[in-house]
């Protein structure tokens, strides 16, 4: 086990510690939840770092890396929708996309052109107000203002419109791929 993926790893065993500090009930839960999700997300960035740096690639990072990463937002979103349902429909349509993209990545792999979809800047745009999105989900609670929340609610709608305009730029540059051959 090397420290890159010691630190994918971690993003994964922080989803239930979020989960479990959010529904605490103390005065501080949501901004606990709040900070570990952060942590969890800098993770992403902090294991690409070392492997590079470290030169600690590996197939099962690479393999890790982009699980850990669905995983820690789709549970979360998951949550988030059981306290705040008008999220259901952002939170479908950011799930879907992952799906869709990580089939998309896999399959063009298969053919041998997974270049053709690798992370583009629309993609790391849609990961980062996602992220704050859902960070500041986290941190809604009613002790603090409705704006928290409605800033939330229009971060994750964003994030939802993101991820289908990323999702279209990676089936744009599939496309000659997915067109049967004649």
């Amino acid at each position: 086990m090397n420290w890159a993926n010691t630190a994918t790893i971690s993003r994964v065993a922080l989803i239930p510690v979020v989960i479990i500090c959010y529904h605490l009930d103390t005065e501080f839960s949501h901004l606990l939840a709040a900070v570990l999700f952060s942590i969890a997300s800098l993770t992403d960035w902090l294991d690409g770092f070392l492997a590079r740096k470290l030169n600690q690639t590996s197939d099962f990072g690479a393999f890790l890396d982009p699980v850990a990463d669905k995983l820690l937002v789709a549970i979360i979103l998951i949550m988030l929708v059981s306290v705040y349902p008008p999220l259901l429909l952002a939170a479908g349509v950011i799930i879907a996309r992952e799906m869709l993209v990580s089939a998309l990545r896999e399959w063009m792999a298969s053919k041998g052109h997974r270049d053709k979809v690798a992370v583009a800047f629309s993609g790391k745009l849609k990961t980062t107000v996602q992220m704050l999105a859902i960070i500041t989900l986290l941190l809604a609670n009613p002790a603090l203002p409705e704006w928290v929340l409605l800033l939330g609610y229009g971060l994750i709608y964003l994030a939802a419109i993101l991820s289908i305009s990323s999702m279209a730029h990676y089936f744009r540059a599939a496309w000659n791929e997915l067109l049967p051959k004649s």
